[in-house]
């Protein structure tokens, strides 16, 4: 894991965003156990074989997980996004199925 990627987390300002953006990193290293983390454009990217799977983004109120490749998947209800790639703005009071996000994001980075 990335020190810069751990660091980012543990400074955003609230406890739920920290909580909530463990819990993704965790996810995408257990369904891309090769992937690459960084932070870039200022949020911490993962990669898979160089090729960007996930986003991690936090604004004042949300975490959105951005997945990336993912055109020709279909998503349910939520997410935004043109076809390339989707996200999902995470907010405090909401409970992330992080099954169906981690399914999404096997099929979305399958190909890259």
């Amino acid at each position: 894991m990335n020190e810069e990627v751990s660091a980012f987390i543990e400074n955003l300002s609230q406890p739920w965003q920290i909580e909530i953006s463990n819990q993704l990193r965790q996810m995408v290293h257990q369904v891309i156990p090769e992937a690459e983390e960084r932070i870039q454009y200022k949020k911490p990217h993962f990669l898979k074989h160089g090729h960007y799977a996930a986003v991690i983004s936090p604004s004042k109120d949300a975490i959105a997980f951005m997945i990336m490749n993912a055109s020709g998947l279909t998503f349910p209800k939520g997410f935004e996004g043109p076809d390339e790639r989707k996200w999902l703005k995470i907010r405090k009071e909401d409970t992330p199925d992080y099954d169906l996000l981690a399914n999404l994001l096997v099929q979305a980075s399958s190909t890259l």
